[in-house]
């Protein structure tokens, strides 16, 4: 169950990250991160890393995203 959850967290953090790399939108990073890092959290918890490790791959992406606009130095 907390691996769905996990997933669905997953989801939601990618369907808000998808226009957040659009210039002058990269601010919805900032809200990407953290229900990604709570996904992998909830993800962590559950016996299987499918959902974790989709959270970590949608955190790279969103940090990525940052570094490049220079959110994060």
């Amino acid at each position: 169950m907390l691996n769905i959850i996990s997933i669905l967290l997953g989801i939601i953090a990618l369907v808000l990250a998808i226009p957040s790399s659009i210039p002058l939108l990269g601010w919805g990073n900032w809200i990407v991160l953290p229900i990604a890092v709570l996904g992998a959290g909830i993800g962590a918890l559950s016996r299987s890393n499918k959902g974790r490790n989709f959270c970590l791959i949608v955190i790279v992406i969103a940090a990525i995203r940052l570094s490049l606009g220079g959110g994060i130095i």
